[in-house]
């Protein structure tokens, strides 16, 4: 018989205190989140019951409620030893009304559509399926639920920071009487990953403990926390530049921002940083600015080290589509493996989301006269065609609003693909592009700026996009060969071998227009034979050859037509190859598995975090000349070659997240900078690891690295837990563009290995770039 621990019994006084304390934690994080009186927080607070979806025969009511700390959903659990479950609300993607969901569709019918939303997650964790009890009663929920994700998201680092300490302090009170023993403090130290050495701990309890009562309580525990967060490096900085009765003055800020900072500043400038980051409302009359308020400026996301400006549509994007890098998906509909994972709606949801332009459909013949999408001829689960091009329809421009390209994998019956055809018609209905632009026959690609809002179909076709034009048209033959991808041979391995037919619906055929899928038969012969439209596919390893061999062919090519790159199918796993070669080498749609968290998806990320994460990136101008000189493996010289020396100093981190759950754990970290582009460029430093610090580590590490062809260059931070005995483990990263790296002292945002934002940990450095002599 199992023993279950007994609840202890409160007294009255207790529970009163209890809820004083509740409601002091309560108003201090509504605080921090601007949403006194909200009534949408407030019925968050209250919670509710809901009904848990998991099948058509697990349907259980729950209770719903908003932890004191504002962020943390609880709901109660019938498990035995597990009373209750948890999720953080940084951690939702999107809510999502109605029965949008594979399981939701499975599970439910259509009667209790309006009463129906989802929780989607980042990462791989399973969405939760709710019914609410009334329409209304799912309207405030999700309502609620998306304004206080929204301005969780909108905090700024220090807020988060502030509320992330504050959570922790409440965690390690454990007996809720608002004071802090040693023992709880040491506790605390754990939960945000510091290990203190005794003496050490025992000299900042006494500094803290001015009533030599024992432990830390009011106006003690405030002082405690300045101890904790107090960082010497701004210190340091600020000391340098505050001239002014120990202050910064507008004229102290613009010395600070144009000699550090390297930015054109004027005393109008610096007055308005004063003006809406200085706290301190005595100070900001005065026209100065404070440590606290300089702090709140360095953590602003306008002046981290991702220049603000390329947070937003900055390039030009009226230019021909070949002329830009696409942020392309492989195998778009899986959630893990490609042998046994499953398929999913969800999937292309969370790619779109991330900005993916490209996605693949891997279309077979399904029953009913229903086709299907699934990895052909594996234990992947299947999903219907007409629902994935439904969640497509709704989800394509909501991260970006620049065109989203469907690559079909085609395996279907003329019948088939005829259904095909008419969902994407009347689903996709005015958006999906069914013929060329303009009124006469075109002779290079739209922009993306001119094919905004639209679909372009990427598979076969069954004649040439000229026979629109034509009075004539030719006889149009309904065979073809299938995509490359439907095989995993190479093209010498399929010489001598006849090509697998496919019959071509005439419906489907017609929708394909500015990417038609042909075979690639050499440089040559795509020189003279394919028209701008007419493009190929490629496996990895033929891409990685050719841009190895003949990379300025390659690029040639490429200017002119669109490539896409695909995972070797030996990749069974679902892992992915570094897209910088291909990169490198001109290629449009280096399709990665954006299921696969990796340094390979790091760098996709990374790439195109830029441009207002639109989804398209320019290609630099001499990539986007057909008869370029430019070869990235030889480097001869030419205006691409603009040699530049970073030096980069790593000085601290801040709030590095546990790389286990254990309150034991401390991470020892340590930082590499890499630099990725062309082979000349490519290069990665290393610092020493810090022992048992992750909550304010220092380096103080300066690092060198030269840069040939900064355009195409790109700089990755990783920060790693060491180990001597085993691997380093993975604590955070970020990826940015090295032309889009700002100078000066910056904070560094880092993201965990799904590629979302760890919302309090950040990296500190000081950044320069000069030209080399």
């Amino acid at each position: 018989m199992t023993c279950l621990q007994k609840q202890t019994q409160l007294t009255e006084s207790q529970e009163l205190q209890r809820k004083t304390t509740r409601q002091q934690t309560i108003q201090t994080n509504v605080k921090i989140l601007g949403m006194e009186g909200d009534q949408d927080l407030h019925f968050l607070l209250k919670g509710g019951d809901l009904l848990k979806v998991r099948s058509p025969n697990w349907k259980k009511t729950r209770y719903f409620k908003l932890q004191d700390d504002c962020k943390t959903m609880w709901h109660e659990s019938k498990k035995l030893f597990k009373s209750n479950q948890t999720f953080s609300l940084e951690n939702i993607s999107v809510v999502r009304v109605g029965r949008q969901t594979d399981g939701f569709r499975k599970s439910t019918e259509e009667q209790v559509e309006d009463r129906c939303f989802s929780i989607t997650f980042k990462g791989r964790r399973k969405n939760l399926d709710l019914i609410a009890s009334s329409d209304e009663e799912a309207r405030q929920w999700v309502n609620s639920l998306q304004k206080l994700v929204s301005n969780l998201n909108n905090l700024s680092r220090q807020q988060k920071s502030e509320h992330w300490i504050l959570s922790c302090l409440r965690k390690a009170d454990k007996n809720k009487d608002d004071k802090l023993s040693q023992s709880e403090m040491k506790n605390f130290m754990r939960l945000i990953n510091w290990e203190l050495d005794d003496t050490y701990a025992e000299m900042l309890f006494q500094k803290c403990d001015k009533s030599k009562s024992g432990y830390l309580a009011g106006e003690e525990i405030g002082q405690f926390y300045d101890e904790l967060t107090k960082r010497e490096e701004i210190d340091v900085i600020y000391g340098a530049y505050a001239k002014t009765t120990g202050f910064m003055s507008p004229e102290d800020l613009v010395e600070f921002l144009m000699k550090e900072q390297r930015e054109k500043a004027t005393l109008a400038d610096a007055s308005n940083i004063i003006k809406n980051y200085e706290p301190d409302e005595k100070v900001k009359e005065k026209k100065l600015l404070s440590k606290d308020g300089f702090l709140m400026y360095l953590h602003h996301p306008e002046t981290m080290i991702l220049n603000a400006e390329h947070k937003e549509v900055y390039q030009d994007m009226s230019q021909p589509l070949s002329h830009y890098f696409i942020s392309s998906s492989h195998n778009t509909y899986l959630m893990k493996d490609q042998l046994k994972g499953p398929s999913s709606t969800e999937a292309y949801v969370r790619a779109l989301l991330k900005g993916c332009r490209c996605v693949e459909l891997d279309c077979w013949d399904g029953s009913d006269n229903e086709p299907v999408i699934y990895h052909g001829y594996t234990l992947t689960s299947q999903i219907l065609f007409k629902d994935v091009i439904e969640a497509i329809k709704e989800y394509a421009f909501k991260a970006s609003d620049y065109p989203v390209i469907l690559s079909l994998e085609n395996h279907c019956s003329v019948e088939q693909q005829q259904v095909m055809a008419h969902h994407m018609s009347s689903i996709l209905g005015s958006a999906l592009l069914t013929s060329p632009l303009g009124d006469v026959m075109p002779a290079n690609f739209p922009s993306p700026e001119e094919l905004k809002g639209k679909f372009l179909i990427k598979g076969k076709r069954l004649n040439k996009l000229e026979a629109i034009f034509s009075q004539a048209a030719a006889a149009e033959d309904t065979d073809v060969t299938e995509e490359e991808e439907s095989g995993d041979e190479d093209e010498d391995e399929q010489k001598g071998k006849e090509k697998k037919k496919l019959k071509l619906a005439k419906e489907l055929s017609d929708m394909v227009i500015y990417c038609k899928s042909v075979h690639f038969h050499g440089f040559e012969d795509a020189r003279k034979n394919l028209s701008f439209y007419e493009m190929s596919s490629f496996k990895e390893g033929k891409a990685v050859k050719l841009a190895e061999e003949s990379a300025n062919d390659y690029i040639r090519h490429n200017a002119e037509k669109l490539s896409r790159i695909y995972p070797a199918g030996l990749r069974t796993d679902s892992s992915n190859y570094n897209p910088v070669p291909l990169w490198n080498a001109g290629c449009q749609m280096v399709a990665l598995n954006f299921q696969t968290s990796c340094p390979d998806m790091d760098l996709n990320q990374g790439r195109f975090q830029v441009n207002g994460k639109s989804g398209y990136i320019l290609k630099p101008s001499f990539m986007r000349d057909a008869g370029t000189e430019f070869d990235p493996i030889t480097l001869t010289r030419g205006d691409w070659l603009q040699h530049q020396t970073l030096h980069i100093m790593i000085i601290s981190a801040q709030q590095l997240p546990k790389v286990n759950n254990k309150k034991s754990s401390i991470v020892d970290p340590l930082v590499k900078v890499q630099m990725f582009g062309v082979p000349a460029d490519c290069g990665e430093k290393e610092t020493h690891h810090v022992p048992n610090n992750g909550f304010k580590p220092s380096w103080n590490e300066t690092f060198q690295f030269d840069v040939y062809v900064p355009e195409l260059a790109l700089v990755r931070f990783v920060i790693e837990d060491h180990d001597s005995t085993s691997g380093n483990e993975f604590v955070g990263q970020y990826t940015l563009p090295f032309n889009s790296l700002k100078m000066g002292y910056r904070h560094v945002p880092l993201c965990d290995k799904n590629g979302n934002l760890l919302p309090s940990a950040g990296l500190f450095v000081h950044a320069m770039v000069l030209d080399a002599k």
